[in-house]
């Protein structure tokens, strides 16, 4: 019985990433054939067998910088208009929509919150948990807001250092936090033999806490076998079709596929985990070039004038840390009833020579 987010389901908790995969082209479409997509992904997703769906939730406002530019994973949009687009597709309507048609079709409805401002507004559908995707791992201004909430946080670990994901882990810890931390590689595809499920081992010693694994390879095997070593938590990106526009498509699982990976972990069937690579990962140079794109510097949230304290909704996380030059994400904390030195304007990246000594 898995009881960690509070669903009754044998363990592992199997979890259809369904992301932003409802969009399927380029041009725009209404806002009823999105919705459509979303229901048809998250009916199939439930007869593969998968215990919940999760969604990617944007506002871009309080996310991403308005600067024009491509990630390496996906080129056939600017990061800046990839993110509005999903923001201005999925109004607060448009998840009040889809949390109810997954209590229907009998399914957890939940979401990973591209920033504290996407967590507000998911906080109006009452989500069961969280998800916190890897780019968002030092995201500490959304990470101090859901522990706040007291749900069960799932914690990715891709494109991070084991020196990162302690300072994360720890945070949420201090906090008090129910954590899950995913073992994840961060590349679309990832190889078979770079999985490295060893790391599962090394996570769940190092946190003592309940250890899953998300996948972007598009083999089934290895989350069979990630399965058998006792995680809590299985993720696989879910679509109807590869070839489709968008990021994720090309690393997700067909419903037959992932219909197939459910039963075989449901049957209890052990692989070896050496196939998929021995050794505990360790951040590489393939990993290394997303950090730029998705990590995130402190920005001011509103125009702040001299001699004020800095409080937390004063404070924004955004991408790009490539361009913005700010304070990491991470330096939250030390800036937390700061006082200025001088005026600040909104959007202006945070500063350590902003404050008075």
């Amino acid at each position: 019985m898995n009881s960690l987010f509070g669903v009754s389901s044998r363990e592992p908790f199997i979890v259809a990433e369904i992301g932003k995969n409802f969009i399927c082209a380029k041009e725009e479409v209404s806002f009823q054939r999105n919705l459509e997509m979303a229901f048809n992904l998250i009916h199939l997703a439930k007869e593969a067998g998968a215990d919940a769906v999760k969604f990617q939730t944007h506002v871009v406002d309080d996310e991403q910088a308005p600067m024009s530019y491509t990630t390496p994973h996906f080129s056939g949009m600017g990061r800046f208009e990839w993110v509005k687009r999903n923001t201005e597709s999925t109004p607060p309507r448009f998840w009040k929509e889809l949390a109810a048609f997954c209590a229907k079709e009998d399914i957890v409805f939940f979401s990973s919150p591209m920033s504290r401002g996407a967590a507000w507004r998911l906080e109006d559908v009452d989500p069961p948990l969280w998800k916190v995707g890897s780019g968002d791992l030092l995201d500490f201004v959304l990470l101090d807001y859901l522990a706040q909430t007291e749900k069960p946080i799932i914690l990715s670990t891709g494109m991070s250092t084991v020196e990162e994901i302690d300072k994360a882990v720890n945070f949420l810890k201090r906090r008090k936090a129910n954590i899950t931390v995913l073992h994840c590689v961060s590349k679309y595809p990832c190889p078979p033999q770079e999985q490295y499920l060893d790391t599962l081992a090394f996570l769940r010693e190092r946190y003592s806490v309940p250890i899953g694994f998300s996948s972007h390879s598009l083999e089934i095997e290895s989350a069979v076998a990630a399965a058998a070593l006792g995680v809590a938590v299985i993720e696989k990106h879910f679509t109807t079709n590869r070839e489709a526009f968008g990021a994720d498509h090309k690393v997700s699982l067909l419903p037959g596929e992932f219909k197939a990976m459910v039963g075989r972990i449901r049957s209890g069937e052990i692989l070896d985990p050496g196939v998929f690579g021995r050794g505990v990962k360790i951040l590489d140079e393939v990993e290394a070039a997303f950090r730029p794109y998705f990590r995130k510097s402190l920005v001011y949230g509103q125009n702040v004038e001299k001699g004020v304290l800095l409080e937390p909704n004063m404070i924004y996380a955004m991408r790009p840390q490539l361009y913005l030059h700010g304070l990491p994400s991470e330096a939250y904390e030390e800036v937390l009833e700061k006082q200025l030195a001088q005026d600040r304007a909104k959007y202006e990246p945070i500063m350590a020579t902003d404050f008075k000594a």
